[in-house]
């Protein structure tokens, strides 16, 4: 069962991927979620907010047009828990062998799909327990993929 008082930022320019990011949460039992398309808006809720935000899934492309790195900004903030970087092939971050007890996930896809918000949420809801694929290398309908030991997609989700 999904903790609903996890608070979860969603960071996107497009309208459209903001929505589909948020319905997938939705579809999942999360509920608590702020959409925004502004880089200063994030910023500012990060900073003043009375508690921290349990994740952020944000667009690589905010960051860029305001020339902040948004992984520095990220791994170094307390305010932040847990963050999904999309859209990563922006940043030109190399693929690094996922630890579930890292802070940060980055992946390459345009944007997120159910799957791989499906894995993070059981992730990081330590209270959802969500079935997950063994270790090893499955064929997709796009290509193969690896898994890691927690059943997170590796080309999906790194660092």
């Amino acid at each position: 069962m999904p903790n609903k008082t996890l608070r979860i930022l969603i960071a996107d320019e497009q309208h459209f991927h903001r929505m589909k990011i948020e319905r997938v949460l939705n579809q999942l039992g999360y509920y608590r979620i702020a959409p925004m398309y502004r880089l200063i808006e994030v910023l500012n809720v990060v900073e003043y907010g009375s508690e921290p935000m349990d994740l952020l899934i944000i667009n690589a492309s905010l960051g860029l047009h305001d020339r902040l790195d948004i992984v520095a900004f990220c791994m170094d903030n307390p305010q932040i828990r847990h963050v999904l970087v999309y859209d990563s092939e922006l940043l030109g971050v190399p693929s690094i062998p996922l630890d579930p007890q890292r802070k940060m996930y980055i992946s390459s896809l345009p944007l997120p799909d159910q799957e791989t918000i499906s894995r993070l949420m059981g992730a990081i809801d330590t209270g959802r327990r969500s079935k997950t694929p063994a270790a090893g290398k499955f064929l997709s309908s796009s290509n193969e993929e690896e898994i890691a030991p927690d059943g997170i997609r590796l080309n999906a989700v790194v660092r």
